[in-house]
């Protein structure tokens, strides 16, 4: 122990912090704008997508829409019940 009366370890580890701010009307303020595609003055939201190369984003997209159903069709039942059996394996193992 410190003399300060806490755990050796509490000096050395990284204080978490959260990016975000957890303050109810800031986060009300955020769905509002999000909502409405502007700032409450008026002003313009940031593009999320920005600096990003609009062919890759326009890629990623249509590969999330399909990849699932797709990966499916191609596996036979055997490999999908292969694959449940393994993540319910997986989910249930710790308990």
């Amino acid at each position: 122990m410190t003399a300060g009366g806490g755990m050796w370890q509490d000096e050395y580890m990284a204080k978490k912090r959260s990016g975000r701010d957890h303050d109810f009307a800031t986060i009300a303020r955020n769905v509002v704008e999000r909502a409405i595609g502007e700032r409450l003055d008026g002003s313009a939201l940031q593009d999320a997508d920005k600096g990003k190369n609009p062919a890759a984003v326009a890629l990623g997209k249509l590969g999330g829409k399909k990849g699932g159903k797709a990966r499916a069709s191609k596996l036979t039942a055997a490999q999908r019940s292969a694959i449940a059996k393994k993540a319910a394996k997986a989910r249930w193992q710790d308990e």
